[in-house]
Order: C-alpha cells, then structure tokens, then sequence
C-alpha cells in the first residue's frame, strides 16, 4: 500500500504530509452490491478527522447511502466505485475540511459551535483560523455530530462508540454499535427508524459532544468580556505591526473578533494599538479606512466604541489632540467610518469616557458638530422645497429671435449642500469599495 501527499495539487517528493493511498473493494452482487474502504480509519488519522466524516462526504456527493460500523471499522458506500474515483472525491473533502485556507497545511483541528452553528477551523502552523462555509449536506451533519478531540487523531465522533458491545434484557445489541446514516434520514432497510442514524437524536447528541466542548477554541465564549478582549488584544498586536494593514490579515483579525464575540468592541483594541503616534493619527486613519470600515459599517454600536477609543487616546496625549478633535472627527466622518447621526447624538449627550476632559472634548468638537447641523437642516430645507412645487425649477425664458408662440424651458442646476461636495470630493480621492475587497 503505497503513500500519496495529502494536498494531491503538490508534486513535491519531499513534501512531508502523507496520507495511505485509499484502497476500495467492491463486495456483493445486484441491489446488495456496496464498496468498502479498506483504510478509511488510516487515512482519517492522516488527516486528523474522524473517519465517518469522509465517508458521509462520499456519500452526500456520490447520492448513495453509507454505513459506518465503528467497532468494527469497516467504512461503505452503498453501490460499485472504483479507488481512483473515491481518491479523487477525498480532495474535495481534504480542501475544504483539512486544509489552511491560508497556507494550505493539513496541520488544522476543526471546532464545532452548536449553538451559533458555525464551524470554525484552526491551523497550528500558521495560526490562522476562520469559519467553513456551511454550503454541503456534510456540514450540517458535522454540527450535529462534532469530533470528540478527547480520542486525539483521526478519532472517531465519540468514545462511545468504541466501547464493547451493549446487550440489553432481550440480548439485542445496542443500535449504536452499528452506525448507519444516509442523506433520506432513514435505515439500511429503508424504515423511517430514529435509532438507524444515532446522530437524529440531540439527547443523544449532547452525552457525545459534552466532554468535546471544553476542549475546542469556543469555550472561550464561557471566559468574560474583558478575557476576551486581552485575547483579541495579544492575536492584533502580533499581526497590527505595519501602518497599512494588508486585505489578509485585516480579515483575519475580523474573523478573530466574531470568534470571541467582541467585534463591536474591538475598535477600541485598534486605537490602543493604531494610534501610538498622535502626530501621526490622521495619517494612519486615512491609511486604516477599510479595516476601521470592516467593523464600524452599519454598526452603530462599533461606532460609539470608536468614539470611546478616540477619547480614550485623547486623555494619553492631551496637549497633542485636544486642539485636533474637530478635524479627527471630521475625517472619520468624511471617510465614512462615522456616521452623522452617531456623531450628534454623542455630542447632545456630551458624555465622555474621560470625566475630566469630556467637557474640552465636546467643547473642541462643537464647531464641526455645529456644521453637521447645519449642513443637515439646509439638506432638509432644499428637500422640503422640491417635494412643494417641482415647477419652480423651471424658468420660462422669451426669445426674440424666435416666433412669438415659441417659449423655451429652462431648468436649473439643482443645488449642492456644502456637506455634499465635501463628501463627493473625498469619495473622488479614495473610492473604496469594501464589500469588493
């Protein structure tokens, strides 16, 4: 039985990440006709999954029904396929479920999150870790049945699987001694019976992932907010090393911060670690515009924290900012990473995360909160006047020189508020579009 790499895309001899080369056999005859995969349990551990896993992948893109008897470790695709086909499918499953979506090492554990239905996918070579996309039927029986990382690699979903067999009073086996599963939710023999696919059973479910949930990186949910916050801390100091933040790492940190559940507050994480240098401050706003968009794009609450954060820096350097408030809110507003509503709203509050300086800092930022205003109530004012009469923006003009029944209409260049041009004039210069990125 020979070897292949693990990513089949790579033709590197030296390549160290091996897998067992998958060997089928096709047994039976007619409708019982079925392939066994010999090695599954080698090749899951190769791959550090649990072996039912690529198995039910086989399953939910070949249409056929799969049996998976743990205790006796034999692994069936219901129907006649060759190695070489199945060998190919197993890529399908190794680059979605195995692979760095980052640096394409195998070197990943997967963690289930039940309750948010996500599955997220860590990487212990590169540190990376980021949510798989729940787009197959393998997905949803994977939150339904998470991998029990107590039974280490290539272990199967559960330890209770593999222990003797049960008899009850009549001397039946237990159901779970044979576990079969198929994608019409019903048993080998076609009966809708809810022992044949023990994974239908969330009691069941629950005794199975209990011990696998304090294991996983989402038991960081269970830690408090400012826990998690030292966490998102030490992951975006370790990658926030440059003034201009690459597209990568950016959706990385954002990935970090939906990880632990603080993404709204995570700006303040940034201005602690941006804003360093305040003679440098609006250099490195304008710089950080689609990172700061990444969180603070309608997201009202990630704004107020912004807000917070700015405040919060500046009480560090109070001789170097506080005559700057009003042009720093100006450029966080002009590049769209505040709102205006947000920004009023918190100057008529005139609340501040600094006691002793929230009285300077509204003071400072009065002349441009005031020019929001007005910009605003004029904006108001020309929409109230087109809504009343859509005819006073034509002129009726006489022309001598034309027949006297001859008039000519004239319209007029609607007006532009002043806000308006400056937002146009700054959209001109730096148009990012980050739903693009």
């Amino acid at each position: 039985m020979g070897s292949v790499n693990v990513n089949r895309n790579l033709t590197d001899q030296f390549y160290r990440y091996k897998m067992p080369k998958l060997m089928a056999k096709v047994e039976g005859k007619g409708n019982g006709i079925k392939t066994v995969i010999v090695n599954m349990v080698e090749i899951a551990k190769a791959l550090n999954r649990p072996p039912m896993y690529p198995t039910k992948y086989f399953g939910c893109v070949l249409g056929a029904q799969v049996n998976c008897d743990v205790k006796n470790e034999r692994y069936i695709v219901n129907g006649s396929h060759d190695s070489a086909k199945l060998q190919d499918l197993l890529d399908g499953f190794i680059k979605k479920y195995v692979l760095c979506a980052s640096c394409d090492n195998p070197e990943t554990t997967i963690f289930v999150h039940q309750k948010k239905g996500t599955i997220s996918a860590t990487c212990k070579a590169c540190g990376y870790t980021g949510n798989i996309s729940l787009t197959d039927k393998l997905s949803t029986y994977i939150l339904k049945c998470p991998p029990d990382m107590n039974t280490g690699p290539g272990a199967s979903v559960s330890k209770k699987l593999k222990k003797k067999d049960k008899k009850d009073a009549n001397g039946r086996s237990s159901p779970h001694d044979s576990d079969e599963f198929n994608d019409t939710g019903l048993g080998e023999n076609g009966d809708d019976d809810d022992d044949g696919d023990w994974c239908e059973n969330p009691q069941e479910i629950e005794e199975l992932t209990g011990g696998a949930k304090k294991l996983t990186l989402n038991a960081d949910l269970e830690k408090s907010v400012d826990d998690r916050m030292q966490m998102f801390y030490d992951y975006s100091s370790k990658r926030l090393t440059a003034e201009t933040i690459d597209v990568a790492v950016q959706k990385e940190i954002v990935s970090e911060a939906e990880r632990l559940d603080v993404k709204d507050k995570a700006v303040l994480v940034l201005c602690e670690l941006l804003f360093k240098d305040p003679l440098k401050l609006q250099n490195v706003i304008k710089a950080n515009r689609t990172l700061f968009l990444r969180f603070t794009a309608e997201n009202t609450k990630a704004q107020k924290y912004l807000i917070r954060g700015l405040e919060l820096t500046i009480k560090l350097f109070p001789n170097e900012l506080l005559p700057r408030v009003a042009p720093i809110l100006k450029i966080f507003y002009d590049l769209d990473i505040l709102d205006e509503k947000v920004i009023i709203d918190w100057s008529s509050k005139k609340k501040s995360a600094v006691k002793q300086l929230a009285s300077q800092i509204h003071e400072r930022a009065l002349p441009f909160v005031k020019w929001l205003k007005e910009a605003e109530e004029e904006d108001s004012d020309d929409s109230e006047g087109d809504e009343e009469d859509e005819d006073d923006d034509v002129e009726v003009v006489y022309d001598e020189r034309s027949r006297p029944d001859k008039i000519m209409e004239v319209k007029e260049e609607p007006k532009v508020s002043p806000k308006k041009a400056v937002v146009d004039a700054i959209k001109k210069e730096d148009d990012i579009d980050i739903d693009a990125i």
